[in-house]
């Protein structure tokens, strides 16, 4: 399982775009600077080669309670050992000591520091970044729907899902 967190602003990610020749696209968007964090973990099951995408979003930042609760309730889904791998930051260490006395069959690993090009859950980020892109958010809750659209969107299909893992610079599985 692998799992990281972001933020999305109502300001949108700018991207290059159609338009009218000789006329400049204008893209219109709002200057609040309000967010929505959000918490994803990427699952592959090493029998059936299966993946899953699971995500939390929220409208404070997530806390090492947050982060026991979510990996609570995705191992209730999971059978047998689970192998989590994140970054090490503060909140995460404190909510992996809680976890692992907590749940045995969890085994916690960390990518090396500054290291994002390792965790696929980055490409999943990018992915739902460029197809906000150049939009109109109009508060919190339009960037909710927009990232549970997304969610439903990458979850589709297993080839999607897939790509996240094979476009990160972890090594390659075997399938």
């Amino acid at each position: 399982m692998f799992l990281d967190e972001s933020g999305f602003l109502l300001v949108p990610t700018r991207r290059r775009t159609w338009g009218i020749e000789g006329v400049t696209p204008v893209i219109r968007f709002n200057f609040r600077r309000e967010r929505i964090s959000a918490l994803a973990a990427l699952t592959v099951s090493a029998e059936r080669h299966h993946m899953g995408l699971y995500t939390r979003f929220q409208r404070d930042n997530f806390n090492a309670a947050d982060f026991v609760n979510v990996v609570r309730v995705l191992l209730s889904h999971m059978r047998g050992e689970v192998i989590l791998l994140w970054d090490s930051l503060t909140g995460h260490r404190s909510a992996a000591r809680r976890l692992q006395r907590r749940f045995p069959r969890l085994h916690i690993e960390y990518f090396p520091a500054y290291s994002p090009e390792l965790n696929p859950v980055e490409w999943v980020w990018k992915d739902f970044n460029d197809h906000m892109a150049n939009s109109i958010l109009l508060d919190k809750e339009h960037i909710r729907q927009r990232l549970h659209a997304n969610k439903a969107r990458v979850s589709r299909t297993q080839d999607k899902l897939r790509s996240f893992v094979l476009s990160s610079d972890i090594p390659s599985p075997p399938w």
